[in-house]
């Protein structure tokens, strides 16, 4: 075998996965590229067949020539960044792996990459990833049996393992505590019983909905992710009259994040007090300004709280007052000045977050398929994949999005993924090759008939 040559640009927690699956093959060899060279390092040590090299992702230059000496690139930096790639790959006639959702900027180089005879393959991890390989396979076969997809609702949620989930979020945080909070923020989009629906701010967090996830064992609340009517045309799927993507996580969660926005601690919004040159200042004292309590007194903070968050008859009040009591808002301990209420939070959640060592992730997808058969009659179909870490290797969310990549990659170099241009998991001839090999790693998800 010819020796194949990837570059693997990003060195975070999603890439080990990736290259533990690659170096399988003696005749592939990984540069792991990394802004921060010790974080770099410290992976392609625990692999054969790999080397470390610096790269700065702004360097254009830089980037140009190492992808110029590989055969493959696979980018897991940020989704910014990958257009850059492309636009080099497609000068080397290189190909390229992601498992970020394809953007604009990125689809602009579809005929170009087209031109140069190489494959750009994109959102190839858990969500999206997986999660895109079984639902076309379903809405392929219904189709091919002359039935309608009347309704396809998909929720996902990387979440700490039951026993892990001992904060008042039920979350802990794999990434940043940032780019978790600032999605509550988002707009969420989707088609329900024939009509566009847009929810967003506070609004997003009461739109959650209990799921009937057919594990009674779990307690699950879902909301909206982001823009899901785009998918009638990508799951080619007009017919559908209800289609939601959506987020989610314990049953708790959206109303603690709803207190938290009532409260203004997901503004970026800079203030005085809390600028990196103000002087020390307490969280009691910060929570009095944010809430307009009287005084700093637990009492009183309580009740402007109360107040302002509308909690004087909500059944949650309780748990919303430990869990702020939990992160320290009635305390006179110094906060970690942030800037403003958003960076200020998130300094203290994600010191008191963590995954702590020998602790468990969990990732729980689930499609619900509401099918309508030619002679008339309907179906309920439930795909679900429920993935735990391993006690002696990867933690789930970096395995169901590291291996499908890995797998992805293999597959170009064998010449066994030929379609260019600039692509994603929609049809059978490119998902089918992947389902297989993912399953022979233990992946998959199964499938009921309700």
């Amino acid at each position: 075998m010819s020796e194949k040559k990837i570059l693997l640009l990003g060195s975070g927690f999603v890439a080990a996965p990736s290259v533990e699956y690659l170096v399988r093959r003696p005749e592939n060899k990984v540069t792991i590229a990394s802004r921060r060279l010790a974080n770099a390092q410290a992976l392609a040590q625990k692999y054969p067949g790999t080397v470390a090299v610096t790269c700065d992702i702004n360097d254009e230059k830089a980037i140009e020539d190492l992808v110029a000496q590989h055969d493959l690139v696979i980018s897991l930096i940020p989704y910014i960044y990958h257009a850059l790639v492309i636009k080099a790959a497609i000068k080397h006639k290189k190909n390229v792996v992601t498992t970020s959702y394809v953007s604009p900027a990125m689809m602009e180089y579809d005929q170009a990459a087209k031109d140069a005879g190489i494959t750009v393959m994109n959102e190839i991890g858990l969500d999206p990833g997986i999660d895109h390989l079984y639902a076309v396979r379903t809405i392929e076969e219904v189709h091919q049996k002359e039935g309608k997809m009347m309704e396809f609702i998909s929720f996902c949620g990387g979440l700490p393992a039951p026993e892990d989930s001992n904060n008042p979020f039920g979350y802990k945080f794999s990434w940043s505590a940032r780019g978790v909070l600032l999605a509550l923020n988002n707009t969420a989009k989707y088609l329900e019983n024939g009509k566009v629906v847009e929810v967003s701010g506070t609004a997003l967090m009461d739109s959650a909905r209990k799921l009937p996830t057919g594990y009674p064992g779990f307690a699950f609340v879902g909301y909206g992710n982001r823009d899901s009517t785009p998918y009638d045309k990508r799951y080619h799927i007009p017919e559908a009259t209800t289609i939601i993507r959506g987020t989610l996580r314990y049953d708790g969660f959206c109303q603690f994040a709803k207190a938290l926005f009532k409260l203004g601690f997901l503004s970026e919004q800079p203030l005085a007090h809390l600028a990196a040159d103000a002087s020390d200042i307490a969280w009691n004292q910060v929570v009095a300004q944010a809430s307009g309590a009287s005084s700093t007194n637990a009492d009183d903070l309580r009740a402007a709280i109360i107040a302002k968050c509308d909690l004087a008859n909500d059944p949650n009040q309780t748990a919303i007052l430990d869990g702020m009591r939990w992160i320290g808002f009635f305390t006179d301990n110094k906060v970690h000045r942030g800037g403003n209420l958003l960076d200020t939070l998130c300094a203290t959640l994600e010191e008191k977050m963590q995954y702590e060592e020998g602790e468990r992730d969990m990732i729980f997808l689930q499609h619900r398929f509401e099918i309508e058969w030619k002679d008339g009659s309907k179906e309920t179909r439930t795909s679900t994949l429920v993935e735990f870490a391993d006690p002696n290797g990867f933690q789930a969310m970096a395995k169901t999005v590291g291996v499908p990549c890995g797998i992805a990659t293999q597959l170009i170099l064998d010449g066994k993924l030929t379609k260019t241009g600039v692509i994603a998991p929609m049809s059978s001839d490119i998902n089918d090759p992947i389902i297989e090999l993912l399953e022979k790693e233990g992946i998959g998800m199964i499938e009921k008939v309700l």
